[in-house]
């Protein structure tokens, strides 16, 4: 007979529920699940008022979602959870380029552009110069690989947080020797939304909520497996505070600042830009 459980026997008695999952996968992450979440419970020991709480926590950041909007995948990223399922899903060979998070702002089918163009849209801001390579890991280039990129404008905000069309989003090709480049405007280090229930938990934790400011990367060739991941402004002030967890020494560049003068794909500019450049190797 299971009944008239307590705080000794309970786990058990759920475990042993679980364990009938026809599914070896299924079994195995419900046990993990039910183990680990009534050790947390045991550890803690939280009043009714408590789990109350929790649970109107969970209720609130489903609501905050929409299409605009992942409240949960921010949760995650904040815990740095995400940051842990994508260390043990890429574990790279050496001279891979490292990964990072995905981010909640990726849209699927970004404006296409040719290599060279400006894709800051209405973005405005100091200029931005891109250039990059992709190539296998012994160097050899990769033709017609697949780079999209998005990023934050100068003010820290992302096109889908705002009216209008696309800006600071773009897909290109590289070509025959492995390379791309584009212009666009120098993103900004900026706060993850956190008017709802992740700011309040941040908030709660002594936390900020900044990312340093970055430029995203999706890159995909036959072959080869896809990457994601940032290119990080060197000497930006949240590198060793990123709310999400997700710098890596080998991903930060200087995005450096020059005189109005001759940019490197040739363009006169008559005013002060900046300059970034990154060579990224494929797994």
């Amino acid at each position: 007979m299971m009944r008239n459980f307590d705080e000794f026997t309970i786990t058990e008695a759920v475990l042993e529920r679980v364990a009938s999952a026809p599914d070896p996968r299924m079994r195995q992450i419900g046990e993990a699940l039910v183990r680990h979440l009534h050790a947390f419970v045991r550890e803690v020991e939280p009043t009714q008022a408590e789990w109350a709480a929790g649970i109107d926590f969970l209720t609130r950041t489903g609501q905050m979602c929409d299409d605009k909007r992942q409240e949960f995948i921010l949760l995650s990223d904040t815990l740095g959870v995400s940051m842990l399922v994508d260390a043990i899903n890429h574990r790279r060979p050496e001279g891979a380029t490292e990964t990072t998070v995905l981010g909640p702002f990726y849209v699927q089918g970004p404006p296409e552009f040719e290599c060279g163009a400006d894709i800051s849209g209405a973005m405005t801001g100091l200029k931005l110069h891109v250039a990059g390579t992709v190539a296998t890991l012994d160097g050899s280039p990769i033709a017609d690989a697949v780079v999209d990129v998005w990023h934050a404008d100068a003010e820290g905000g992302y096109d889908v947080q705002r009216p209008g069309d696309p800006a600071g989003r773009a897909r290109l090709r590289t070509d025959a020797a492995g390379r791309f480049q584009f212009w666009t405007t120098r993103p900004c280090s900026y706060p993850v939304p956190h008017d709802g229930p992740v700011g309040q938990m941040l908030a709660l934790q002594g936390r900020h909520p900044y990312r340093p400011a970055h430029v995203h990367f999706m890159i995909a060739a036959p072959g080869h497996e896809t990457l994601v991941t940032h290119v990080f402004a060197a000497g930006d002030e949240y590198l060793d505070s990123d709310v999400v967890f997700g710098v890596k020494d080998s991903i930060i560049r200087p995005y450096t600042e020059h005189p109005p003068g001759t940019a490197p794909d040739g363009s006169v500019m008559g005013e002060r830009y900046a300059t970034l450049s990154y060579d990224f190797r494929l797994k």
